[in-house]
């Protein structure tokens, strides 16, 4: 019986792992060549899906018109002479063949399609808008493009990525992305498909892992009912017992007081010393853009982990999410709530490490 796995990602900074200061710029080059393309191809991709989906909500097209996405080498009715989603990988091979690798150019396709058959029908209802891809979106490839290595010293690792040479920077790595490396590279755990991202020059590898599920005693008929809130992020019961995680005061105030500190800011820069136009300007402020971000992201991750923690000591196989949807929708007329309280960033999170202790979610 095979094991139950899930996907984990880890964002870890790489570095092109090359002394000569023309060939560096070189692959870095390239680096941005290929980000490039991959902007443009995938927008071409959903916007060829789309169309492609479009075409039987056609009603004003006449009867004889045959509109059955199949290839018709396998059903007569169809109009394709491919699969579906070969369709696109072709065009992205006629466009960009010799441009780019076609090992990303066919992970990307794949990405593609999965993300809009997963969306389609919330196109189809009109309830959402076609996705719009940005210019810093990441270059993905397979696995078997990835070559792991040791470096000298033992301590950091070298890829190699389409003949292009990178090297991981993990500092003092308080995280367990050196052990899970260590791992991939003994065969213990599988590398999935995964993704290159070049922000402000720095590079970062969006390494997807195949993890089986942790094997914990749980009891699938003990429920754990977890209601959200401001007062308490999370309150949560079980049987008689009670905990709360996280106070109003921890959270809420916290953000709010780096809110006002950013408005502070923004008030004094035109008083601030130029002599570089707009960036030095903005150098003061650029340190808040992502503090806010970053504090809540990380209040999250801790929520949620005590949460799961707390379902597994007490063998919780079940976690209700009580009232959530009523909430939701107090918090969207709520100008306050919806600016200020993460509902949608909590409940990713606890799902997602509630599916890696095995716990089943329910949100009410």
């Amino acid at each position: 019986m095979e094991k139950n796995t899930t996907i984990l990602t880890r964002k870890i900074q790489i570095y092109i792992d090359c002394d000569d200061k023309k060939k560096r710029a070189t692959y870095y080059d390239r680096l941005y060549d290929w980000q490039n393309i991959i902007f443009r191809a995938s927008n071409i991709v959903l916007s060829h899906q789309f169309l492609q989906d479009s075409l039987k909500d056609l009603i004003y097209l006449t009867t004889e018109v045959k509109v059955k996405l199949a290839d018709r080498n396998t059903d007569e009715e169809g109009i394709l002479n491919t699969s579906r989603m070969n369709t696109t990988y072709r065009l992205l091979s006629a466009y960009f063949k010799g441009e780019i690798p076609t090992d990303i150019l066919s992970t990307l396709n794949t990405t593609l399609y999965k993300n809009f058959q997963s969306d389609r029908k919330a196109y189809w209802k009109g309830e959402r808008s076609l996705r719009t891809y940005k210019k810093d979106i990441p270059i993905p490839f397979s696995s078997k493009s990835m070559k792991l290595s040791n470096d000298e010293q033992g301590r950091d690792f070298k890829i190699s990525l389409f003949k292009l040479p990178f090297r991981t920077y993990l500092g003092k790595d308080r995280s367990d992305k050196r052990i899970l490396l260590q791992r991939v590279l003994v065969g213990q755990i599988k590398a999935c498909s995964s993704a290159i991202k070049v922000i402000k020059g720095k590079i970062f590898l969006l390494l997807s892992l195949e993890m089986p599920q942790k094997d914990h005693v749980l009891q699938e008929h003990l429920i754990a009912e977890a209601s959200l809130s401001i007062e308490h992020p999370i309150s949560v019961s079980i049987d008689k017992d009670c905990y709360q995680i996280g106070t109003k005061e921890e959270f809420l105030y916290r953000r709010i007081a780096i809110q006002a500190a950013r408005h502070r800011l923004q008030k004094a820069i035109s008083y601030n010393r130029g002599g570089n136009g707009r960036k030095r300007k903005l150098k003061s402020l650029d340190h808040y853009n992502q503090k806010e971000k970053n504090y809540v992201d990380s209040r999250l991750h801790l929520y949620s982990r005590r949460l799961i923690d707390i379902c597994i000591k007490s063998q919780a196989g079940t976690l209700l999410l009580v009232n959530q949807s009523n909430k939701e929708e107090i918090a969207k007329e709520d100008e306050f709530l919806l600016r200020n309280w993460s509902y949608y960033g909590l409940i990713e999170k606890i799902k997602y490490k509630a599916k890696m202790a095995g716990i089943n979610v329910i949100i009410e």
